[in-house]
């Protein structure tokens, strides 16, 4: 990085931080500190969702995925457009006449206390698990690029996020998430553009796309039943529905951001604003992905994106064998550069010619063996180490070949979106730990002042929290895999516990309660076999949790 890259870094860092501290400092009340006097404009609400679900794990993980993968990652999200319509309708009208701090104190109205417990218990155990995952994203990218200590980058994160969210607390998340998502977009369009502009001058943007699409970067749809393939369409439109409407319908650090909302429909046309935007943004990133791939097909790409691995394995016995490998793989490059250019030639000509197409394909065979090669030596130097390498391809990208300046900019978007989701996290979290176990709890009456002091001190207490986790965090296939399976863990049972609320009316609190502890008992133990892709958890632990309730009650009644 040169100076100007670390300019460009720290401003815009520096003031998301300043800037968020000074606007909002001095929240006299609960509702202010926590709801934000419920003054924020739908575009603010819509901005806030979106960027409080667009982690750096989003910007760090998707392109690399979608470099090993292709753009089949998409369909994660199709589901997530409907979900917002059922919440507009169902969700935020009850949210707003029952004027709740949180979606939990519902539950209390309609069940009881031990329901609304449940469920606030669930979501502080999983929110804590991924937000020490968002302070861990980008740290990985300081540590990487500067060989600094990797505990130090979490709790400097860490301690920059605090700042602001315990001084100005869901009003400061709202403000500072507007600077931030600027920065984000602008940053992924310029980055798009930048790659187009460095391909071969004689490959057009439809013939890039041919060779993805000849590599197998391009498949969209997959209509398969098969419930071990992890995203297909219908995992997508079922598992990605549930999992979008227990996230955005019941947890916290969602239902905080349009809970500011200045009325109902103003939230509406919030959730209403992040469906419409989400999967078209998605595909920008993942198609960014594909771009990357592309770009690699004229220019060398490393054995191992992993940087630290790399000086893990040349200062080891197998040095040899790894080098033997990379010049492999320089050779096998080489050779793909020559295809692919031939094959862009005869695409100019109208022509896709199938012989070329197949050698292409035959030699990312060869590329792709010679990598899982690399990552056998790795394992055997150091078998604790985690050998997938998706979450550094964009950032070998970013750190090689972006001109000065947008490198600082790329970097700053990556943090920019970490501050933001981290922000919301510690907020929901605190608002959380304060509303629906210390208020509810609390037996002495206190003052407002107090629980704005309690919601500051649990905000500083989850922070710590998150960052401890995130100093003990490691790698898991990749990040944003993670925190989508830590997700689909917990989120299906909260939302069948929300559901049942909802829809089914005559079950009670203790068939509720005890269906939902069996079913997140269940849930763990499906996980633990590994029998079906992690999306069709947030489906069966919702159903599971609705049947199961409705079974229950149904034993009670007959028993009474």
């Amino acid at each position: 990085m040169q100076l100007i890259d670390w300019i460009v870094l720290s401003v815009t860092l520096l003031f998301i931080v300043i800037y968020g501290t000074w606007k909002t400092k001095g929240s006299k009340n609960v509702e202010e500190y926590i709801l934000a006097n419920k003054e924020t404009p739908w575009w603010m609400v819509g901005i806030s969702v979106m960027a409080t679900q667009a982690s750096a794990i989003t910007f760090l993980s998707t392109p690399g995925q979608a470099y090993h993968d292709g753009m089949g990652f998409v369909q994660f999200y199709f589901g997530l457009p409907i979900a917002m319509v059922v919440i507009c309708i169902t969700f935020i009208p009850i949210y707003h006449r029952l004027k709740v701090f949180t979606a939990y104190e519902f539950l209390e109205q309609r069940f009881d206390v031990k329901t609304r417990s449940l469920a606030s218990i669930l979501f502080l155990v999983q929110r804590g698990l991924g937000t020490g995952l968002t302070i861990y994203a980008p740290a990985i990218i300081l540590s990487a690029l500067l060989g600094w200590n990797l505990t130090l980058m979490n709790v400097v994160i860490g301690l920059m996020v605090i700042v602001y969210t315990f001084t100005g607390g869901t009003k400061a998340v709202n403000v500072t998430q507007k600077q931030q998502m600027f920065v984000i977009m602008t940053g992924m369009f310029i980055t798009f553009f930048l790659i187009l502009n460095n391909l071969p001058e004689e490959l057009s943007f439809s013939n890039a796309l041919g060779i993805a699409g000849a590599n197998d970067k391009m498949d969209i749809l997959d209509f398969s039943f098969d419930p071990e393939t992890r995203y297909t369409f219908w995992s997508g439109i079922t598992g990605g529905f549930f999992l979008a409407l227990s996230y955005f319908g019941t947890d916290q650090s969602q239902v905080g951001r349009y809970l500011t909302g200045k009325s109902i429909r103003e939230s509406q046309l919030g959730l209403i604003m992040n469906g419409l935007l989400k999967v078209p943004m998605q595909f920008l990133i993942l198609l960014t992905g594909v771009m990357v791939f592309v770009f690699f097909q004229f220019h060398s790409a490393p054995l191992h994106f992993n940087p630290t691995n790399n000086e893990l394995v040349k200062n080891s016995s197998r040095k040899a064998d790894f080098e033997k490998l990379e010049k492999q793989l320089d050779a096998v490059q080489e050779e793909k550069k020559e295809i692919s250019l031939l094959y862009v030639g005869q695409l100019n000509q109208d022509f896709d010619n199938p012989i070329l197409q197949q050698k292409m394909v035959s030699l990312s065979g060869k590329e792709k063996d010679l990598r899982e090669q690399a990552k056998e030596i790795i394992s055997e130097v150091d078998s604790k180490t985690e050998t997938n390498d998706k979450d550094y391809v964009f950032l070998y990208f970013i750190l090689h070949f972006l001109p000065k300046g947008l490198i600082g900019l790329l970097l700053a978007v990556i943090f920019s979106a970490a501050m933001s989701s981290s922000a919301s996290g510690l907020s929901a979290l605190a608002s959380t730990t304060t509303i629906d176990i210390y208020k509810r709890n609390l037996k002495a009456d206190k003052s407002d002042k107090h629980f704005v002091n309690s919601t500051k001190l649990f905000t500083l207490l989850w922070g710590i929290i998150a960052i401890l986790f995130a100093c003990v965090g490691t790698l898991f296939e990749n990040l944003i895999q993670l925190v989508n399976i830590i997700g689909s863990i917990f989120y299906g049972t909260v939302l069948g516990i929300f559901l049942v609320a909802f829809y089914v009316k005559f079950v009670k609190a203790e068939a509720v309660f005890w269906s939902a502890v069996i079913t997140q008992l269940t849930i763990f133990y499906i996980y633990y076999l590994d029998v079906v892709s992690f999306l069709w958890l947030n489906f069966i632990g919702a159903i599971l949790t609705i049947l199961l309730g409705i079974l229950l009650q149904i034993f009670v009644k007959a028993k009474e």
